[in-house]
């Protein structure tokens, strides 16, 4: 009886030992998998965060993959060796699933690095300015997210509504500006509170993502849209969620201003006076920025820039045939406006670095079958150098030898810039930030 009990408990001893090893084994696996796709994203520019990220202190960070999990971008984060990394830092667009899902709180967001700073507005705890009354929401505050702009943008109109309106029926209680995700949620929530208020937006319903070009994927999550409940979306077109913004707003009898741009907040004896490119006039207790980062496109101050064949969005894809078309810009939005015309028309991408640095793998992926079925001439190393009404004319950066090349339309996707100007005009405060850790706000 002695005797079989030592078997039985050597058999169980043995099997743990080999279910333990196989586990570790399986561990420097995926570790050494890990390990090999930060050498890549290093190679690839991929492993420095541009703008929102996760900053992980790995005395707390007890390896739970936790993180790893919940991220919907994936390859964010890893672990090698037994310690939580960062992997494709610069394509992580801030969903802050992470942050959430970490057991520990071992994970923080940050914008910016401590080489690299980002351009901030100064926001309180309550989504405020240090001009008092003018509030911001959304991806000018560094969190663009759809998920988390349009939390913040319920949020912020909370916030003013706790601050209390002072009873004045010669002024607005609000004027929100740009009806993006931060737009739309804070126009529910100030119909939800009974507040006398206009939306406004200098282009149509979506802002920034009715930029994307249709097939565009937005990536979010469950969120809570006010006076209209729970939305669970995850893999989510353009599309799809413009529709279901125009249903809420519809269905709340909201109508946004759309087509009207605002060029000044001026304070004016406890109110603010906003002008509109438009001539028009509107008084306000208080002001809500939910626009974008990008402000307006940046462009390249070439000859030819203002011809009607430019445009720095792509909108309607599909509607584009029998086209000569270049495309300026080495990002994702271009790879992607780019790989969306090669069906039906010639694409021409313009690039002046030697090599895509920053966009997603699976961009890359696209990219390289588009270059191997021959549908996209790259060029590399090439500037714009003048834009005419039937042609481009390219310079190549290691000769200076111009190209002229045939075209009908050229898609510019060189970024935005910062509305700086217009909110230091408006009082607010702007700090570059390095390695700022964002704060939770209420």
């Amino acid at each position: 009886m002695l005797f079989e009990q030592v078997i039985i408990y050597s058999v169980v001893a043995l099997l743990c030992v080999g279910i333990v090893y196989f586990y570790l084994r399986k561990l420097k696996k995926l570790s050494n998998i890990t390990a090999a796709k930060v050498e890549e994203a290093k190679a690839t520019g991929l492993f420095q965060p541009v703008s929102l990220h996760p900053e992980i202190d790995l005395n707390k960070c007890i390896k739970s993959g936790a993180c790893i999990a919940a991220c919907p971008e994936k390859d964010i984060i890893g672990i090698v060796d037994g310690k939580a990394t960062l992997i494709n830092a610069s394509n992580c667009i801030g969903h802050g699933a992470c942050f959430h899902s970490c057991p520990v709180e071992a994970i923080s967001l940050r914008i910016g690095t401590e080489e690299r700073g980002v351009d901030l507005p100064h926001v309180n705890q309550q989504y405020e300015t240090n001009m008092p009354g003018i509030y911001i929401a959304g991806e000018l505050g560094g969190m663009g997210l759809i998920k988390n702009s349009v939390e913040q943008g319920q949020n912020a109109v909370d916030n003013m509504v706790k601050a209390g309106f002072e009873k004045d029926d010669s002024s607005l209680d609000l004027v929100i500006i740009g009806a993006g995700p931060a737009g739309v949620s804070a126009s529910l929530m100030a119909k939800k509170h009974g507040l006398n208020y206009i939306t406004l937006e200098q282009d149509t319903l979506g802002g920034t993502v009715f930029t994307f070009p249709r097939s565009k994927v937005v990536m979010t999550a469950p969120m809570n849209l006010p006076l209209f409940g729970k939305v669970k979306l995850f893999d989510t077109s353009k599309s799809e969620l413009l529709g279901l913004w125009n249903q809420a707003l519809s269905k709340n009898k909201i109508t946004i201003k759309e087509k009207t741009k605002v060029e000044e907040i001026l304070p004016e004896n406890g109110i603010f006076r906003i002008k509109t490119q438009k001539g028009e006039e509107f008084l306000t207790k208080k002001v809500l920025l939910a626009i974008g980062r990008r402000g307006s496109p940046r462009k390249l101050g070439v000859p030819g820039e203002t011809l009607e064949k430019v445009a720095y969005r792509l909108l309607e894809p599909e509607n584009i045939s029998g086209k000569d078309v270049i495309v300026v810009g080495g990002g994702d939005s271009a790879i992607e406006a780019a790989l969306s015309l090669t069906a039906e028309n010639k694409v021409v991408l313009s690039y002046r670095s030697e090599k895509f640095n920053r966009i997603k793998p699976k961009n890359r992926d696209k990219l390289n079958q588009a270059i191997e079925a021959g549908v996209i001439d790259i060029k590399y190393k090439t500037n714009v150098a003048e834009i005419k009404q039937e042609e481009v004319v390219l310079v190549h950066g290691d000769s200076n030898e111009r190209e002229t090349i045939k075209n009908d339309l050229i898609f510019i996707f060189a970024g935005g810039e910062l509305p700086t100007q217009f909110l230091q005009k408006s009082g607010v405060e702007i700090t570059k930030r390095f390695g700022y850790t964002m704060k939770k706000h209420n």
